[in-house]
């Protein structure tokens, strides 16, 4: 069986696609949360059940507009890339289309779109789950919402740690900077309902 190894450039969009995912269906669970009125003593299947598909509505959409983002992205990227190759090879332009190269900057393309749009769809998931178990088992919205926003915290913080080994920078903080965006987050979404 072959083993798959993310490369470092698929690696960034597996980073960057998960923390777009958790962040803005964290925003879509709490949003949603609050708009519905979700309280302490209630356990609302139907409250749930609206919670639970703003959340994965969200985190799909999310996903495939990233997949779309960043192929966009990838391709402008790559016929720069391949004007710059021809430039150097003397070249008049359009000559490296079809080429291996041409091949493996395509192969690129479509790797990063892919591991970005799925990454974001897996990350929207995380703070949805706690909804999902709960109207399974009976635990109110409240909690629900508790539990989903400190394991997108604790979870910001081990990908913090990750990402501070990886940069050779302090992991403690590392992770409590993606913790803080995570924080930011939660009260910006919590106030756009008081306000509203």
């Amino acid at each position: 069986m072959k083993k798959i190894v993310a490369s470092k450039h698929q690696k960034r969009y597996l980073i960057r696609g998960f923390i777009d995912g958790v962040l803005s269906s964290l925003g879509v669970v709490i949003g949603a949360s609050t708009a519905i009125g979700a309280t302490a003593g209630s356990n609302n299947t139907a409250a749930s059940a609206i919670i639970i598909a703003a959340g994965i509505g969200g985190g799909v959409a999310n996903g495939l507009s990233n997949i779309l983002g960043a192929s966009v992205g990838e391709k402008l990227v790559k016929e720069l890339e391949l004007s710059e190759i021809e430039k150097a090879m003397l070249k008049s332009g359009g000559e490296l289309r079809g080429t291996a190269v041409d091949q493996k900057l395509n192969e690129k393309l479509w790797s990063s779109a892919i591991y970005d749009g799925v990454a974001t769809f897996i990350g929207s998931i995380i703070p949805v789950l706690p909804f999902i178990i709960g109207s399974l088992f009976l635990i109110t919205d409240m909690i629900s919402l508790y539990a989903s926003i400190i394991i997108s915290l604790l979870l910001f913080f081990i990908l913090g740690v990750y990402i501070g080994r990886i940069a050779k920078e302090q992991v403690i903080i590392s992770g409590l900077k993606l913790v803080a965006f995570g924080v930011v987050t939660v009260i910006i979404t919590t106030l756009i309902r008081t306000i509203l």
